[in-house]
């Protein structure tokens, strides 16, 4: 029950807030090289590091991290019911087991993406 919900909360998390990021974002490209810099300083990198940038700043990557974990998660319960829809799995302990899988996977997957992500921002 736990895997079901939370497949439907991160997809609409995913077309909610990953929408208004995308728009955000294609209205920042599209106004210029000034909206498009107080874009990323809101959401990845201020060089300024104002106090309010800063506050925004970390607000931003909680909601990207938000995303990626969404992200993640919506696609290994998709991927858990692709599976089911072969007939496979349907026993208690074989979809307790899946659904634990999803559940713990999707952090793992998120926690490595930003980790890695982080390593890239330092080193470059």
């Amino acid at each position: 029950m736990a895997t079901s919900i939370l497949h439907r909360v991160s997809g609409d998390g995913l077309a909610i807030v990953g929408a208004c990021m995308f728009l955000w974002w294609l209205g920042a490209l599209a106004a210029g090289p000034d909206a498009y810099a107080a874009f990323i300083a809101c959401v990845w990198h201020d060089p300024d590091g104002g106090t309010v940038h800063q506050i925004t700043n970390i607000l931003g990557k909680v909601v990207l991290i938000g995303l990626t974990w969404a992200f993640f998660q919506h696609l290994f319960s998709g991927l858990r019911h692709l599976l089911l829809d072969t007939g496979a799995g349907y026993e208690l302990r074989t979809n307790r087991l899946w659904s634990t899988i999803v559940i713990v996977a999707a952090p793992l997957a998120t926690a490595a993406t930003w980790l890695y992500l982080c390593k890239e921002a330092l080193n470059g």
